[in-house]
């Protein structure tokens, strides 16, 4: 993914060589310089892949969260439609109560 965006590589900068001439550079300073490009180098790779691990556990843990929420969704759907189901019943058992028991109090008036 980002290599093609990244010119250098640990080894590049290691094997790299400059020419001396007579009002070169010294080789020591420019070689402690290198090793800590090196360095510096080798911990953004790190740090890349670090995020990448930490970047694919959250793409999981997002997945499990929306299929969690899409699971909650449809219960809560489910209850709700078995709550009007179940209260539907209710009332009409209900009524049928209140029906017989105005019976009881009142009488059955299919005499009179």
């Amino acid at each position: 993914m980002y290599g093609e965006r990244i010119s250098l590589t640990i080894e590049g900068i290691l094997n790299k060589d400059f020419k001396i001439d007579a009002r070169g550079y010294r080789p020591q300073e420019v070689d402690k310089f290198l090793d800590e490009i090196m360095g510096d180098y080798n911990e953004y790779n790190n740090i890349i892949k670090e995020a990448k691990r930490e970047i694919s556990l959250l793409k999981e843990e997002n997945l499990r969260l929306k299929n969690e929420l899409r699971r909650l969704k449809d219960s809560i759907s489910a209850a709700e439609k078995d709550g009007r189901n179940s209260g539907t019943i209710n009332n009409v058992d209900l009524l049928r109560r209140l029906s017989q028991l105005e019976k009881v109090v009142f009488g059955d008036n299919k005499d009179e």
